[in-house]
């Protein structure tokens, strides 16, 4: 039988919004990176691993606000990208595709990994079992926003969708080995700090012969 923590159950606490705030400034912080490569107007930057980070450790909901609230801030001209540029002044270049792929990939392997986390503590599997999970899960994330930075790629220049993806071409051992990086320090922060990811608890099933044998010295 599942029993629900009470403290579980709870929408947002103090904690959770402090979370949220912490990881969106470590995404904004990671924007000191940024180098220039190719001729798509695409820099290697460290913030896609934030995104990753955000998700893996705080899950979907809380993972995917902390990237709306990195790039909410963005809106009111505080600098929050690389190369410290506001959300609002890369609207119309040609990043703005990867900026929603941060979003949308921060909410969908967020939940993927709430999931992968209980799952892997409720049949007590290895470290490493949670860590290759969260590789694939960071490399499908990382996956969805090339799809997204491609298309916008498509809107906002004269490259066909083909040659807006194969413009991606330069960052993928980058963005492989920023995986494997996050996806290891989610790990060693899912398993010393768990209780960013709450889960049920069992209770036990209570034993009919046990009871039985009570009523019957109660009589």
């Amino acid at each position: 039988m599942i029993k629900n923590n009470p403290a579980n159950n709870r929408l947002f606490g103090a904690m959770d919004l402090a979370y949220i705030a912490v990881f969106a400034a470590i995404i904004i912080v990671l924007g000191a990176v940024s180098i220039p490569v190719g001729t798509a107007g695409v820099p290697i930057v460290l913030q896609n691993m934030g995104i990753l980070l955000a998700a893996f450790i705080l899950g979907g909901t809380r993972g995917g606000l902390a990237v709306a609230l990195f790039l909410g801030v963005g809106l009111v001209g505080v600098p929050n990208l690389a190369g410290w540029r506001p959300t609002l002044a890369a609207l119309p270049g040609p990043t703005v595709g990867y900026l929603a792929g941060y979003l949308i990939s921060a909410f969908i392997i967020g939940y993927a990994a709430d999931r992968i986390v209980r799952s892997h503590r409720r049949a007590a599997r290895s470290p490493l079992a949670l860590l290759a999970a969260l590789i694939l899960l960071g490399l499908i994330g990382t996956a969805i926003q090339y799809l997204c930075g491609s298309v916008g790629l498509v809107a906002r220049t004269p490259l066909e969708f083909m040659a807006a993806l194969t413009a991606n071409t330069p960052f993928i051992i980058g963005d492989i080995l920023k995986t494997v990086v996050a996806a290891a320090i989610a790990t060693g922060v899912i398993r010393s700090v768990p209780d960013l990811v709450p889960t049920a608890q069992v209770s036990p099933q209570p034993d009919p012969s046990a009871a039985s044998l009570a009523q019957e010295t109660t009589r």
